[in-house]
């Protein structure tokens, strides 16, 4: 029998990190093994300001996307939310396990639901998306910039820093702590950020060993949504800086997408909505269709683009 590769996947160091990390590395056991190699980015070392203010998405992504180039890991595991709409010369995404449910998830200690939180109330996000999502259904609230790990910020909520904080549902999952959740907010009327809850894996283009290896781990259904939700993103020049956010789906052959830009202060939106049957290259389709809704809207709301 042929012998199963090792390879080295690279990775953040943050919990949540490591325990996607391990997702791939069991998705990717019987077909190679994996060594976690943990790669501190620009991101996790700016803990003092919003990423928005200090460079955007690619903080995260930098640092292993240089050492896939360098051949220092094999593979890079990625939150899909944070990955740029253009990757670095040379590289793919080459997977992305099934999608986590990327809805967003409330949590108080004084309130059951967002909308019952009182009058002033503390809320914490540093995403400007949520920012004016929160101004457009409660402009009374205090919003509070909000960074750390998932175990700072809890700990934040607990020690009465905030009175109430939104966080990704699927990272919640994934570290077990859903329980944490008070509300969880319906991802088709609160559009989460695009591509939340996917995890992608990075590849070196000529790299055929871990090419072959990843390619049976890829959830063609999560791709395909991914794909036109980067697409809107990319039409758009989408970054941290940008409030957007999108969703789409893709079953029994037809993709359906809604995505939205709004006003930095939550008093207006633009949004662009589809539903099509794909046949062909599923994939490269639904990243067109994406571009051309983000296309289709922007020249309404390139003010409230990139800050």
């Amino acid at each position: 029998m042929p012998q199963i590769p090792t390879l080295r996947l690279g990775t953040r160091g943050s919990q949540l990190a490591l325990a996607q990390a391990r997702l791939v590395q069991t998705a990717l056991a019987p077909h190679a093994a994996c060594q976690i190699v943990t790669i501190k980015t620009a991101g996790d070392r700016i803990a003092d300001r919003p990423l928005a203010q200090a460079g955007g998405k690619g903080l995260f992504v930098k640092e292993l996307e240089e050492a896939l180039l360098r051949g220092e890991i094999d593979l890079a595991v990625h939150s899909m939310k944070d990955l740029p709409p253009v990757l670095a010369d040379g590289l793919s995404i080459i997977a992305c396990l099934p999608r986590e449910d990327p809805s967003d998830a409330f949590l108080s200690p004084v309130s059951a639901t967002l909308a019952a939180l009182p009058k002033g109330a503390r809320i914490g996000t540093s995403s400007v998306r949520r920012q004016a999502q929160i101004r457009r259904a409660r402009p009374d609230l205090e919003i509070m910039p909000l960074r750390g790990n998932v175990d700072t910020r809890l700990r934040k909520l607990q020690e009465g820093q905030y009175d109430a904080m939104l966080l990704a549902l699927a990272g919640l999952k994934r570290l077990g702590l859903q329980h944490h959740a008070r509300q969880i907010l319906p991802a088709g009327e609160w559009l989460p950020a695009l591509a939340q809850g996917a995890i992608g894996v990075e590849t070196r283009n000529g790299d055929r060993r871990a090419n072959d290896a990843v390619q049976h781990i890829n959830d063609e259904t999560t791709a395909v949504a991914v794909a036109c939700e980067r697409g809107f993103s990319a039409s758009l020049g989408g970054s941290c800086a940008s409030a957007m956010g999108g969703l789409a789906t893709f079953a029994d052959g037809v993709l359906a997408f809604s995505g939205e830009v709004l006003a930095p202060d939550g008093s207006d939106a633009v949004t662009a909505r589809f539903s099509q049957r794909l046949s062909g290259e599923a994939r490269k389709d639904a990243e067109r269709l994406g571009r051309e809704a983000g296309r289709s809207i922007r020249p309404r709301v390139l003010s409230w683009l990139n800050g």
